[in-house]
């Protein structure tokens, strides 16, 4: 078993080398990195309110209607700040206490979480929720710019999932309700439901544990030569069945059923006659596992035909170097794999094993799992009812295809590696040049959206936005006229889908190749693009593909004067405009190197460390950022590092006492009209110069201290010597003692130990004894104490 995944790996990998050989490298890093606190973007959130998963764009109401735990919001969709209307849709006691019997976590699964919202009419709208793990749904009506929930509640088994963090999609066509969820308290009963006067299913063996990603209706009848039925597509994952691995292995698949499939009269009652699967294929090029589907967004076109799903997919496997895809795919190609592929089939082997394999053997008529056409109906079949059995059992038992949809490049638009992405929503943009480009806004596990495009083959990604503080996935995007709106557990974002104030010169405006950008040459910013590109030619410049900069201008920098104060550590601010430009610097016409004990080079500047007087002289930023095998080198800053110049101490004195001295309105108006960074070296000049006349002033001080000391006698010149003498018999209090041993001293009164030693010359009095030899010698040490606290 073991060995056959080995093979097929290899197998796979071989493939993918040879197919991509000679392909761009696909792992893109965004040019410009966004902070939260830059994002500059409106957000809505309620205390106690959680999981805003769930939105409804009403234009017509101008509402993005908000799902969430336990309650649903009606917000201005110009600004989501504003909250026009809620309402709380809450458990009860009695499920809650239900729900927890059950095991389930009171605090966590007990709760309605909000899954669905779907528009019926202009007034109404259909909800529904968890409810505890009693999934129930409700009508909604919003008049007089109130929220109200109608109470006709309705069973939402089969509509919303019992689990709220279990994946389910549904979609409202007309007044029918298209659904895929658990059917069961324990999500071990997957459905495709149609909930609508003729209600259909899917068979239980239809699915293998599936994750339900999403699902949409396409009008294929509309301009159908073959007079073909309109069709939902359902995105979704689930374990497979044709590969026989030694662990689950999960692809991705797609499926399809008719909009006007009324089931079988005999075979397949009430169960769906239309429904096919197949697996898409997202292929990276290494070597890996399947990658598995995550989110989809349709792209719609007036021509059904040009319609594009984009799907976002990641890696299954269990390796830290996790990565993400995206890929497009294309509606008729999705539709050929249904209309004339082959299709799978069981075999037994050796008794036990069962194997799927490709069916080779004659197609019954009409074609199983086709809707109803012309060519059925020219046989005499008006409708699903009339199918004949041998049609219906082998749709029943041969739902999948064997061949698989392949992305529109063959490849993957966006491959990322690190956080994972979680959803994406595409918009047209009409550019400069009169083309329409796809621009990508993906939401990643860590709360960026990331904004790509891809031109050519080659993806670029614009830029990446953090919109959430915490670190905490994206759980669902929309976008609605020119607004991206984003939710997560803790809030709801709404951004600009451009913002080209961020741009901040023609280089930076030209190279960020954005499609809703460019360079205006009268105005000298950066512009969003007007709506008829036409009349702004020859005033603005874009270029997408390129990302020909040559237009632009050369930028003229004035250097910044710096002092230089000796000692200190000097910080020159410089940052990059792109991520993918690489910061120089120049010192004196050469450049500085990054490994340096001289220098710190770092992403927002240059740290000189120990200035000195070699390091005075003019510093350049530059910038270089290759962009099509073209280098363009911008002048980011010049800073003039000059030496301070000596200054006499009572100069110094002087012109500390005027600063000290100054008012705070003059110090106001240095904060107002200098650098941060001059004024910086300018107030450490200062601190300096008082640091010096506070040692000048205390040197003074200890040489007045010194010089009294010396004529009151408490200090001797001998002392530097290392000997101290001994007061003169003048000060030398009346009683003495001769000390031998370890006398005791009188804990009332502060003693003063003197040690004399031999043979000194000091004035001292010296006590002798006569030694037998009839000698007399200094040869005690004498120990005097002064009682009198005024001698010390």
């Amino acid at each position: 078993m073991y060995s056959l995944l080995l093979f097929f790996i290899v197998l796979h990998g071989i493939f993918l080398a040879c197919a991509y050989t000679g392909g761009s490298n696909l792992n893109s890093t965004p040019r410009k990195t966004i902070q939260y606190e830059d994002n500059h973007v409106i957000m809505f959130k309620e205390e106690g309110i959680w999981n805003y998963s769930t939105m409804l764009i009403r234009e017509d109401l101008g509402l993005l209607v908000l799902g969430a735990r336990e309650a649903v919001y009606a917000l201005d969709i110009k600004d989501i700040s504003v909250a026009k209307s809620k309402v709380f849709w809450k458990v009860t006691e009695e499920k809650q206490k239900e729900c927890t019997s059950k095991g389930k976590h009171p605090d966590i699964d007990c709760h309605n979480y909000v899954r669905m919202l779907h528009q019926m009419n202009d007034s109404v709208m259909y909800v529904c929720g968890t409810n505890a793990f009693s999934p129930t749904c409700d009508y909604i009506t919003y008049s007089d710019g109130q929220l109200k929930l109608e109470g006709k509640q309705e069973d939402g088994r089969g509509k919303c999932p019992f689990d709220p963090f279990q994946r389910s999609s549904s979609v409202m066509v007309g007044q029918d309700l298209y659904s895929a969820t658990s059917f069961n308290f324990l999500g071990s009963e997957p459905v495709l439901l149609r909930t609508s006067p003729s209600t259909l299913r899917t068979m239980l063996k239809s699915f293998n544990e599936p994750s339900f990603i999403y699902m949409d209706m396409v009008p294929e009848s509309e301009d159908s030569a073959e007079g073909d039925d309109d069709k939902v597509y359902m995105f979704f994952s689930e374990n497979a069945v044709e590969y026989d691995f030694y662990n689950k292995l999960v692809v991705s698949r797609v499926a399809r059923v008719c909009k006007g499939d009324m089931g079988g009269l005999r075979t397949l009652q009430k169960k769906w006659t239309s429904f096919l699967k197949a697996r898409l294929d997202c292929s990276v090029p290494e070597p890996s596992l399947p990658y598995v589907i995550q989110d989809v967004f349709h792209v719609r076109h007036k021509k059904w035909r040009k319609s594009v799903f984009y799907a976002v997919f990641t890696s299954q496997s269990r390796s830290t170097d996790q990565s993400s895809a995206v890929c497009a795919f294309n509606v008729t190609d999705i539709s050929e794999v249904f209309s004339r592929g082959k299709f799978k089939t069981e075999v037994t082997v050796e008794m036990s094993d069962v194997k799927w394999v490709m069916y080779n053997g004659e197609l019954p008529v009409p074609r199983p799992g086709s809707c109803i056409n012309k060519a059925v109906r020219n046989l005499g079949i008006e409708g699903s009812l009339d199918l004949p059995d041998k049609t219906l059992q082998f749709i029943r038992d041969r739902p999948l295809m064997d061949d698989a949809v392949r992305p529109i490049t063959g490849k993957p638009l966006l491959l990322k590696r690190g956080p994972l992405l979680t959803r994406l929503v595409v918009d047209l943009v009409t550019a400069l040049d009169g083309q329409s480009y796809s621009v990508m806004f993906v939401g990643t596990e860590n709360g960026y959206v990331q904004k790509a495009v891809n031109y050519d083959g080659e993806m670029h990604v614009i830029e990446e936005v953090k919109l959430f503080q915490n670190t905490e996935p994206i759980d669902v995007l929309r976008l609605h006229q020119n607004q991206l709106y984003a939710g997560s557990a803790s809030g709801v974002v709404q951004m600009p889908v451009s913002n080209c104030n961020r741009y901040s010169s023609c280089l930076d405006c030209v190279l960020a190749r954005d499609p809703y950008c460019a360079w205006d040459v009268t105005a000298l910013q950066c512009s969003r693009l007007p709506i008829s590109p036409e009349d702004a030619k020859g005033k603005l410049i874009q270029s997408l593909k390129d990302g020909d900069a040559t237009r632009c201008p050369t930028v003229m920098v004035e250097p910044k004067i710096h002092t230089l104060v000796l000692g200190n550590n000097i910080r020159l601010l410089c940052r990059a405009d792109s991520n993918l430009a690489q910061v120089n610097w120049n010192f004196a016409g050469k450049p500085l190197l990054y490994s340096n004990r001289k220098y710190t080079i770092y992403s927002d500047g240059l740290l000189i460390n120990n200035a000195s007087v070699t390091d005075a002289g003019h510093y350049t930023c530059t910038s270089v950022e290759w962009m099509k095998e073209r280098r363009y080198t911008q002048t980011l800053a010049i800073y003039d590092l000059r030496e301070q110049l000596p200054v006499d101490v009572t100069d110094k004195i002087k012109t500390t006492l005027g600063a000290l001295t100054e008012s705070y309105t003059t110090t106001t108006a240095l904060h107002k009209t200098e650098e941060p960074s001059l004024y910086f070296t300018q107030s450490s000049e200062r601190k300096w110069i008082v640091m010096q006349v506070a040692l000048a002033v205390m040197s003074i001080m200890m040489a007045c201290l010194l010089i009294w000391n010396l004529y009151m006698g408490h200090i001797s010149p001998f002392m530097c010597c290392g000997r101290q003498p001994i007061k003169s018999p003048r000060n030398i209090p009346e009683r003495e003692y001769m000390h031998t041993g370890n006398d005791a001293m009188d804990s009332k009164q502060q003693m003063v130990r003197l040690c004399v030693t031999t043979n000194s010359n000091i004035e001292a009095t010296s006590f002798h004894r006569n030694n037998p030899n009839g000698d007399t010698s200094t040869d005690i040490h004498i120990f005097k104490y002064i009682t009198d606290e005024s001698e010390i």
